[in-house]
């Protein structure tokens, strides 16, 4: 939010929660800053230059106007008034021409350093675990990827510009100043606190009358919010409140109303005044030097001196108040610098062993889980002592209550999170040990929730490889059973599947990614309810398809359906952070502990549902037959 307008802008203020999370400025944080800077010095030193040409030269059309007087008009020169203003043209096109040129440049440097900046922060994401994607805001993220990098441009074209180009212009003006008469630029110098001082007096005012019209604002908004909302307006006419709500709009909005008019009343005022002063360090400057002409105090002092100094002194204004804002400009530079920083500094804490292995799965592929821990916060263990081993080849189903932490414990196999405690491994090499890209290329996972890229639904096959020809394609597509499904679409497989997959049904989506896996072929398959979202008829026809893919796979399912369990050479029963129970499904009914607890409060519940289907289906059947 601005602050009240000077002679020239505004002053601006720091809010109390900016000044409140000021970043600490350190050496280190300084020279981080610097570090994007340094590949582009050349071009900085180009732009430096070209600041301090730009303001050199600016200097000369105020200078030349001196001659004008003092030559050209009191000597009746026309040829000598011709060559001046000329040369005051050319002086002042070749400036606007530097300072586009620097602007150029500038522009160029910032847009790399966003470039390289964004490059590097995706990169740095891409490697971030899983946990990270799982609890920050995807807003968040987005804004540092988006707002905060490109903001940096303003930074460097705009606050870093700006300080060194006012820097520049106050310095040359001042020696322009003083080298013709240091007695009026003492004149002109000694306005300018006049101007400054009751203008941040009164934007400190106005910055404050502004924040509590923002706040009322706000209030009135979210009164509109929810009482014009379909939620809000029923609940208005049920209660019948409708003459209560608008008196309390009626009260807030005249609170608004009084500020807005308030604030502005203030500007207007301070602008009139402003103007004003502004005209009193040319008004100054032309009576002490009248006074210094016409008393003969000065001899050397002549007309065009003193025109010249009056357009030098106008000169100090912007630069002089812009530099004040340095402190704010510099301040809200750093914190969003920090913003980013923060980003970078989070830990790669998943990451590829130098020199990993990369130990063939072919022929065996046995994952054992051995007195594994792990959790997500540490006063909240999720498992506690995990012991199991799923041999070479076979597919072992994983059940247990809502959040005993069934998904967690597959995804510790692909490193998707790290235990905490104890060691997963493969074929009796830590996970850990293995190369991530090899570990990951050998495992295939089917979620619960199916992801699609906006794109086609070749584009969604081809993720899992690259270079897979049309035949390996379809390939993949029958044994999913999607196939015939989008041999229909009119673009067949080059068929867009909208944001998210959202032009496919779920059944659909889900039978698309079990191809995408298929087509990938891990030696161990992870199927997370990978079935969850497809009906009845679309699960019966590609379970034995899935039993296809996972033969000389070792396979690990978590279903909440019971005929996907029962296929299961072994069960595993997880409850209270640990393995309860190990065994089939009759051996596991038969002991009566926690799983059939689950058979009969979830799988039993299923099969009647199911069951009940089938009938309703049969009778429809059989009516239509009649």
């Amino acid at each position: 939010m601005a602050g009240a307008p000077g002679p020239r802008g505004p002053i601006k203020f720091l809010s109390e929660e900016e000044k409140k999370n000021t970043p600490k400025v350190t050496k280190e944080l300084m020279l981080r800053i610097l570090s994007y800077l340094r590949p582009y010095w050349l071009q900085l030193l180009l732009v430096l230059a070209a600041i301090v040409l730009s303001a050199t030269l600016g200097l000369l059309p105020s200078i030349i106007t001196g001659r004008v007087v003092d030559e050209a008009l009191v000597g009746k020169d026309m040829k000598l008034l011709v060559r001046l203003l000329l040369m005051a043209f050319v002086t002042l096109a070749a400036s606007q021409v530097i300072s586009v040129l620097e602007s150029y440049i500038n522009a160029w440097i910032s847009q790399r350093i966003i470039f390289d900046m964004k490059n590097q922060m995706y990169d740095h994401l891409q490697h971030m675990p899983h946990s990270f994607f799982s609890t920050e805001k995807q807003g968040d993220i987005i804004t540092r990827m988006n707002t905060d990098i490109s903001g940096v441009s303003s930074v460097i074209s705009g606050t870093l510009s700006s300080i060194v180009s006012n820097i520049a212009t106050v310095v040359t003006t001042l020696v322009a100043l003083f080298s013709m008469s240091w007695k009026l630029a003492i004149v002109g110098i000694f306005v300018i606190p006049l101007l400054i001082l009751p203008t941040r007096s009164v934007g400190r005012t106005r910055w404050q009358l502004l924040k509590e019209s923002q706040a009322k604002t706000d209030e009135m908004n979210q009164l509109i919010n929810e009482t014009l909302s379909v939620s809000g307006s029923l609940l208005v006419k049920l209660f019948t409140r409708e003459q209560r709500e608008y008196e309390r709009f009626l009260a807030v909005n005249e609170e608004v109303t009084r500020l807005a008019l308030k604030e502005q009343r203030s500007g207007k005022w301070f602008r009139v005044v402003m103007g004003m002063f502004t005209q009193v360090g040319p008004l100054l400057i032309y009576f002490a030097g009248g006074w210094l002409i016409i008393t003969k105090t000065d001899p050397t002092l002549t007309v065009g001196t003193i025109t010249a100094s009056v357009a030098l002194i106008n000169r100090l204004y912007r630069p002089v108040e812009s530099l004040l804002n340095i402190q704010v400009d510099f301040t809200r530079s750093l914190a969003l610098f920090t913003r980013i920083f923060d980003y970078f500094d989070r830990e790669i804490a998943i990451v590829s062993p130098p020199h990993g292995r990369k130990a063939s799965m072919e022929e065996s592929c046995e994952i054992r889980f051995e007195h594994v821990k792990f959790s997500y916060i540490p006063e909240k263990p999720l498992l506690l002592d995990v012991n199991f081993t799923i041999p070479t080849g076979k597919m072992y189903a994983i059940v247990g209550p809502s959040g005993s932490g069934k998904s967690t414990l597959v995804n510790l196999i692909p490193r998707l999170y790290d235990v905490t405690g104890g060691a997963v491994s493969i074929n009796g090499i830590n996970v850990k040990s293995y190369d991530l890209t090899f570990l990951r290329s050998n495992i295939g996972v089917v979620t619960q929730e199916t992801y699609l890229f906006n794109g086609t639904i070749r584009d969604n096959l081809l993720y899992a490889r690259e270079n897979a020809t049309q035949a390996e394609l379809e390939a993949a597509c029958r044994i999913a059973n999607i196939h015939d499904f989008i041999m229909h679409q009119p673009d067949g497989y080059d068929t867009e599947v909208g944001n998210r997959g959202l032009k496919l049904s779920g059944g659909e989506k889900q039978r698309l990614s079990i191809a995408r896996v298929v087509l990938k072929d891990p030696r161990i398959l992870i199927l997370d309810e990978a079935t969850s979202a497809l009906d009845s008829i679309s699960e019966n026809a590609i379970q034995d398809a899935l039993e296809a893919i996972m033969k000389g796979r070792t396979n690990i399912v978590i279903a909440h359906r019971l005929s996907t369990i029962l296929k299961a050479d072994s069960i595993l029963v997880v409850k209270d952070g640990v393995i309860a129970e190990q065994g089939t499904h009759d051996e596991l009914l038969a002991r009566g502990g926690v799983y059939r607890e689950l058979y009969e409060t979830q799988f039993r519940q299923v099969l009647d549902y199911e069951a009940g289907h089938a009938e309703s289906g049969k009778e429809e059947i059989s009516e239509e037959n009649l």
